[in-house]
């Protein structure tokens, strides 16, 4: 399925998935250098570009002095085109530990569209999701935490993984879904109602949403 694809300043391990012909891809700021890098040429460059430090030849340029940050209009441009697929690269490892929390809140703006995005990281991905669920596939290792976003989420159902929940409450005030790990079966993590930031090692792959 087509996907908007973003490059993001901060660092990553490589594709997670291959890129096809059918897909999106935005450069944002800083982003761009990793676009060199892979030999990808982007479908657009946004930004502020005080990370890159120069504009590029066809960029949209912003001002520095925005609501925004170069990932959310990255976002906000993927939507405006109809695209409710994301994968966002370089937006969880940077120096900036405030736009790692902005990249989350990013991943709730999308939930709120009926969007789905996953932030690429160099050992960590993370989603959200609002109202649905994930699914991993059997044969899956490592470490996966689940925070409640907002509100308190109810009807939280964690099943395939070493510590599981039926049909559960996960607050904002408490980390009761911290440290939990793939047990090699199917896994699949789920909300009634709320939403739900999920964060597991990329070695264990992507997941299929559903709802």
């Amino acid at each position: 399925m087509k996907e908007c694809v973003i490059f993001c300043a901060a660092g990553f391990d490589g594709l997670a998935v291959p890129l096809t012909e059918e897909d999106y891809i935005i450069a944002a700021d800083g982003g761009l250098t990793h676009t060199e890098k892979l030999g990808i040429r982007p479908d657009a460059i946004i930004g502020d570009f005080d990370s890159l430090h120069y504009i590029p030849t066809g960029a949209e340029v912003f001002p520095v002095e925005k609501d925004d940050t170069d990932s959310m209009l990255a976002i906000k441009l993927g939507l405006s085109r109809g695209y409710d697929r994301y994968l966002i690269y370089g937006g969880l490892d940077g120096v900036r530990l405030d736009h790692t929390v902005a990249n989350y809140q990013a991943l709730q703006y999308l939930a709120d569209r009926g969007a789905r995005g996953i932030l690429i990281g160099k050992d960590f991905c993370a989603a959200v999701i609002k109202n649905g669920s994930v699914h991993f596939p059997a044969d899956r290792h490592g470490d996966i935490s689940v925070f409640c976003m907002g509100p308190d989420a109810q009807g939280v159902d964690i099943e395939g993984l070493y510590y599981t929940l039926d049909h559960g409450t996960l607050t904002s005030g408490f980390p009761l879904g911290v440290s939990n790990h793939f047990t090699e079966k199917k896994a699949r993590i789920a909300v009634e109602r709320g939403s739900l930031l999920i964060l597991w090692r990329r070695a264990a792959g992507l997941p299929e949403f559903e709802g």
